[in-house]
């Protein structure tokens, strides 16, 4: 891959991916490094699953308000400030969660660190449209993914050894806060402007508003979009209940339910992977049908052999394992199918993407805990309707025309660039 030139100095390609890769572990690092640390928060901060639930839907709700926030500057004031100004934000707001004195000052923390790493997210992602489209933007989302994918594998291995080794949960806060410093260091170094001045969009809540009106206008656009979010919706019932699923239900320890839970991220990880090769194959709306039906197959079967009273370790895992199969085929695809029909607002497009992934997450997270602690129940009810409305999304997208046309709209087939090889 070779990065444009837009008056900033090139970057080693690697390094610059490497770079873009770090800064989407965010939203798993916050997210599941201190999942195995949920009932030890609950006992020391007097409250039960749901009441920490909220402080990841306050994370949650956070990203998705950074995301409508800084996706659109982004596409005014170009990509690189935002993600500086963001990711040093979030070093301090995490560094503040690990002193933080209650739940209702946690909670209020983990909005600002979702509000501010919103920016690598975001704007990570219109870097990407910067460059790239079609199959390159897919193979590029997927090796992103891949890289990503090492995230949720690590994140709760070294969270739960945090947790058990007198680290405790505020322990977690403190790696998670070096590791947001590590974040910003790499994005000063290695993360060009990729957005020139003439290509930006100028004006201030007027041009934005029109922006979004072009985006959500889009209907294949919009059909993408809820198909990835509704996935991530799955993926974040089984993260918000995850810690009680595998620690009460099904009686793993702390540590083996550190290991179960990344067992399943590096599933989706290799799923990834071969994604990135398979698209080069296949049009990634193949392997995104591929990827949704099996995602609804695993989390259905889930939800009978619970409500049968048949669960247990292998089946859990094993459906687990397959519905993560079908994640590492949604992700990098519906991505780039999505973004690409909005090149002229790339920052909005992913803003859009992104705010619906975790209003969704946000919202999952604490329902999931309304059965209690010891029931997988709603987990898998939450897991099984989101993959059906994922598959369902994908209706939208047929035809891919416009609800209404708008100028500088793209069409269905539009030309790589040259300044975005592989």
């Amino acid at each position: 891959m070779s990065i444009p030139s837009t008056g900033a100095p090139q970057k080693p390609a690697a390094l610059f991916t490497a770079t873009l890769a770090l800064l989407s572990f965010v939203l798993p690092l916050a997210t599941d490094m201190y999942l195995p640390a949920f009932p030890v928060m609950a006992d020391d901060l007097g409250t039960d699953a749901s009441g920490v639930q909220l402080t990841l839907t306050a994370f949650l709700l956070g990203t998705a308000v950074g995301q409508l926030v800084l996706g659109p500057l982004s596409d005014r004031h170009g990509r690189r400030m935002p993600i500086l100004i963001g990711t040093a934000v979030g070093t301090l707001a995490t560094a503040l969660c690990a002193a933080a004195p209650n739940l209702g000052v946690l909670i209020v923390l983990r909005f600002v660190t979702g509000f501010s790493g919103a920016a690598g997210l975001v704007v990570g992602r219109a870097v990407i449209s910067d460059i790239a489209t079609g199959a390159v933007a897919a193979r590029l989302f997927g090796v992103l993914m891949a890289l990503g994918g090492i995230a949720p594998i690590v994140a709760p291995l070294v969270g739960g050894a945090v947790v058990s080794n007198a680290g405790g949960w505020r322990g977690v806060f403190w790696v998670l806060s070096g590791t947001s410093l590590l974040m910003f260091l790499a994005a000063l170094f290695f993360i060009p402007e990729s957005l020139p001045k003439e290509r930006r969009r100028p004006g201030g809540v007027g041009a934005t508003l029109q922006a979004a009106r072009s985006v959500l206008t889009d209907r294949a656009y919009v059909g993408y979009t809820l198909a990835f979010s509704f996935a991530c919706g799955a993926l974040f019932c089984y993260i918000a209940g995850s810690a009680f699923l595998l620690q009460n239900v099904l009686g793993f320890t702390v540590a083996q339910a550190s290991v179960a839970f990344s067992l399943g991220a590096l599933t989706a990880t290799l799923s990834s992977t071969a994604n990135t090769k398979l698209v080069g194959r296949y049009h990634p709306r193949l392997l995104l049908r591929f990827g949704l039906a099996t995602m609804l197959a695993a989390t259905t079967a889930a939800l009978l052999v619970t409500l049968a009273g048949q669960l247990n370790r292998g089946l859990a895992l094993g459906l687990v394992g397959i519905a993560f199969l079908g994640i590492g085929q949604v992700f990098g695809t519906a991505t780039a199918l999505a973004i690409e029909r909005v090149p002229h607002a790339a920052g909005t497009g992913s803003a859009v993407l992104g705010t619906l992934q975790s209003i969704l997450g946000g919202v999952a997270s604490p329902l999931v805990g309304l059965g209690g602690e010891d029931t997988a129940v709603p987990l898998f009810v939450g897991m099984a309707v989101c993959s059906l409305t994922a598959v369902l999304a994908l209706l939208l997208t047929r035809g891919g025309t416009h609800l209404s046309h708008s100028p500088g709209s793209p069409g269905d087939d539009r030309e790589t660039p040259a300044s975005a090889t592989i």
